[in-house]
């Protein structure tokens, strides 16, 4: 993987979003329906917040122990909010900077998913997942696992 190619060469541009006034039942049903692990909160373009996978289930941790647990569980879906739980303080790349940019980004703060932007408009993210599967594409070149 060529560590200076822009970050646009490797993330993920079919992006499913909500709006921080859209429901937890909504948040949970973007999780459930597009095997998704990080959700971001747009408004009007304008990246917000994102929500984990992780997050939104540490969250809802602990809830349902019974069928009346059942019930409230229902009732905070419908009622929180995607902004009560998204994290606000983002870091960011531009799709213009090199991959190595957001590869210091991750390691320095241990995340796993980056909006990346153009002109301040949210058009991707990159994960360590993209990270990881463009480095399984490369080739194997015979004499990169030399006898030592």
């Amino acid at each position: 993987m060529n560590i200076i190619a822009p970050v646009s060469s490797i993330m993920s541009t079919h992006l499913i979003t909500v709006n921080p006034e859209d429901s937890l039942e909504k948040v949970k049903a973007c999780f459930e329906e597009h095997n998704i692990h990080h959700l971001p909160v747009v408004r009007y373009k304008e990246i917000v917040g994102i929500i984990s996978s992780t997050d939104f289930h540490s969250f809802m941790r602990g809830f349902v122990r019974n069928d009346q647990d059942a019930i409230l569980e229902a009732v905070r879906l419908r009622t929180w909010k995607a902004a009560d739980i998204m994290t606000e303080k983002l870091a960011k790349v531009e799709a213009s900077d090199p991959i190595r940019t957001a590869l210091e980004v991750f390691k320095t703060n241990r995340i796993h998913a980056l909006p990346v932007l153009t002109d301040g408009e949210l058009v991707g993210i990159v994960t360590t997942y993209d990270i990881i599967s463009a480095i399984a594409k490369e080739p194997i070149r015979l004499g990169d696992y030399g006898s030592h």
